[in-house]
């Protein structure tokens, strides 16, 4: 008889390579593996379960919704469609909102949106116009979405892709300047990049590129798909320059870590180029996901986890910071986000910190990417700094 690994290895496809650890339960910012191991979950979905693993409100809600209507068409109104639209609304400071499912998909929608808009309101001929996106992001894996990324290994073998993609430096306005121009739609950034190692831009940054946005009428579009929703010590990321974005683009934790549901919010000046027709989602804005989105929005505010987010993030920051290793080039974060980059390969002290308790994961081949559910609370952040501690200090 086949084991786990086997079996699971005899069907999937081979476009992962995970570690062989197969987790069984989960609780708060806890998982237990198919032995019985506990760890302190430190990789949390890459910020799909802010709200902690199986969340009683949020299970709650799916039990309860689950045992009246699951699904309604778009060619239908849902008796929580508005309310879900009401509450992401107001909590970005949007207009309007489009539900998708992923953040991929989202990003997809971002991509039309702004194209449409450049075509109808800008006056941009279809086939000129152009997007920048930052060098090191990451937006996801659909053909549109991987248009935007500037690594060359995620997209090969998979073209031709869409054209008219330009990239810049994260962090250079003088590069970004350069290449704006008349055909130029959207800038779609981070504000805090994830997969490309807990990148923190430079000061003003995303400010000048508002203002930049602002001065040639360009849409700019923030992914907060990983750093949204708390993650960094603020509901937004954006909020760290007190700059808002034309298009928020949220989704992971929207869901609970229960039921995927990601977010388009823009204003009606510019959700208004989608007219019937022109874009939909077969299961976006399915009642089992409003509910189950709106729980663990209320999780978010109830629990203060933002807040939560900033305390115990300023405490592990400041603790990483003080390790004395000569393997360690920049600890670096905000919030519950944070990157170690290291002189050498992570992925070896990665499997150091899982023997110890703490469940982590690589980004970038030398950065160890630490982000915890936000209901961690102090005792278990410090057995993180703890085993962190332990493995890297030498």
């Amino acid at each position: 008889m086949l084991d786990l690994y086997e079996h699971t290895d005899k069907y999937s496809s081979k476009n992962y390579n995970p570690l062989k650890l197969a987790l069984a339960k989960g609780r708060g910012a806890k998982v237990w593996d198919i032995e019985g191991n506990c760890y302190i979950d430190c990789i949390s979905g890459f910020s799909v379960v802010n709200q902690g693993h199986c969340h009683p409100k949020i299970i709650k809600a799916f039990q309860e919704q689950s045992q009246k209507i699951t699904m309604v068409s778009r060619a239908l109104y849902s008796d929580n469609l508005g309310k879900w639209e009401e509450k992401i609304c107001k909590l970005a400071n949007k207009e309007s909102v489009l539900p998708m499912n992923t953040g991929t998909e989202a990003v997809e929608t971002a991509m039309k949106m702004a194209r449409k808009w450049g075509a109808d309101i800008k006056n941009i001929d279809e086939a000129s116009s152009e997007i920048i996106a930052m060098n090191g992001n990451f937006h996801g894996r659909t053909l549109g979405s991987l248009s935007l990324s500037s690594q060359d290994s995620y997209k090969q073998g998979f073209g031709p892709l869409l054209n008219n993609i330009h990239y810049a430096d994260f962090g250079d306005i003088d590069q970004l300047k350069q290449l704006i121009n008349d055909r130029t739609a959207a800038i779609i950034l981070e504000p805090i990049q994830s997969e490309g190692g807990v990148n923190i831009p430079p000061t003003h940054f995303i400010k000048e590129v508002r203002q930049l946005c602002d001065e040639h009428n360009i849409l700019l579009v923030a992914d907060e798909i990983q750093v949204g929703l708390g993650r960094t010590g603020k509901m937004f990321a954006m909020e760290w320059e007190d700059v808002e974005p034309d298009i928020y683009l949220l989704g992971k934790s929207l869901g609970g870590g229960l039921y995927p549901i990601s977010a388009v919010l823009a204003n009606q000046d510019v959700m208004g180029v989608l007219t019937p027709g022109t874009h939909g989602s077969t299961f976006g804005g399915n009642p089992l996901a409003c509910a189950v989105s709106m729980a663990a929005l209320d999780v978010l505010n109830e629990e203060h986890l933002v807040q939560n987010a900033l305390d115990l993030g300023e405490r592990l920051l400041k603790q990483l910071q003080q390790i004395e290793s000569d393997l360690i080039v920049e600890v670096r974060g905000r919030g519950l986000f944070i990157g170690i980059e290291l002189k050498t390969a992570a992925q070896v002290y990665c499997e150091q910190m899982i023997n110890k308790g703490v469940l982590c994961k690589e980004t970038q081949g030398n950065i160890i990417r630490i982000a915890p559910p936000l209901v961690i609370d102090k005792e278990e952040i410090d057995e993180v700094i703890r085993v962190i501690t332990e493995v890297l200090e030498k």
